[in-house]
């Protein structure tokens, strides 16, 4: 029997990767201000992406500065070596990229590291990699990010092909009856966020659009608008 899964909360997910570090405190305030349920936190490595960006030291200071929800995404080779590091410098969840792991079994020990931990887990995929590669952990996670550029970079434009990627996956975690988190990131702006909403994308990432464009609290505002928008449509 089909159970569907209740529609999830529509929740934003600021990208700092845009962010001016040197004013980093007052820009996550904004952020709050505005509505943002989450903050986005990019880690590269140099190795998994061709950019390096920031470690558990920056989390655990940034985390000192808002209490949102810490939504730390590590782009980096060996995310099972890191998970504690993250998870002691304030992450709340962390995704990992299966292109990572060396074998399903590994994906699925780094997914009961972070949950044994009471920490919430996503797994991430680039766009090249297939929705169907994933399926078999679905019912163990809380959420997918379905990269909707290739990572490693901002300001990149959006990968139009990643909305039917992003309509598959919930159309199977509504047959199997997950409440699941889909979080899409990578060229997202309030000019196209509605068809990610359509196609059941319930967790947004924005960089540029929110912090190069003057008042942050405004844009967060303007992505938040846009949800209730929607949510009142459907």
């Amino acid at each position: 029997m089909i159970v569907e899964a209740d529609k999830p909360m529509i929740k934003l997910s600021p990208s700092i990767l845009a962010a001016d570090f040197s004013c980093i405190a007052p820009q996550l305030t904004a952020l709050k201000n505005g509505g943002a349920h989450y903050v986005h936190l990019d880690i590269m490595d140099g190795h998994f992406v061709p950019n390096i960006s920031i470690g558990p030291p920056v989390v655990a200071a940034l985390r000192k500065h808002t209490d949102l929800v810490f939504d730390v995404h590590l782009m980096i080779a060996n995310p099972k070596e890191y998970i504690e590091r993250f998870v002691s410098a304030g992450a709340d969840i962390i995704t990992f990229h299966t292109e990572a792991c060396w074998h399903p079994d590994e994906v699925m020990r780094i997914i009961d590291m972070v949950h044994a931990r009471g920490k919430k887990v996503g797994i991430s995929i680039k766009p090249d990699t297939a929705i169907q590669s994933i399926l078999r952990f679905v019912p163990h996670v809380d959420m997918v990010l379905i990269m909707s550029v290739y990572p490693g970079f901002g300001g990149q434009g959006f990968i139009a092909e990643s909305l039917w990627r992003a309509r598959q996956l919930r159309d199977f975690a509504n047959k199997i009856g997950k409440d699941l988190d889909i979080e899409m990131d990578g060229g997202i702006t309030t000019d196209n966020v509605r068809d990610l909403l359509d196609a059941g994308v319930n967790v947004i990432v924005a960089g540029s659009d929110i912090f190069n464009g003057g008042s942050i609290e405004a844009a967060t505002q303007g992505f938040i608008s846009i949800f209730e928008e929607h949510m009142r449509a459907n």
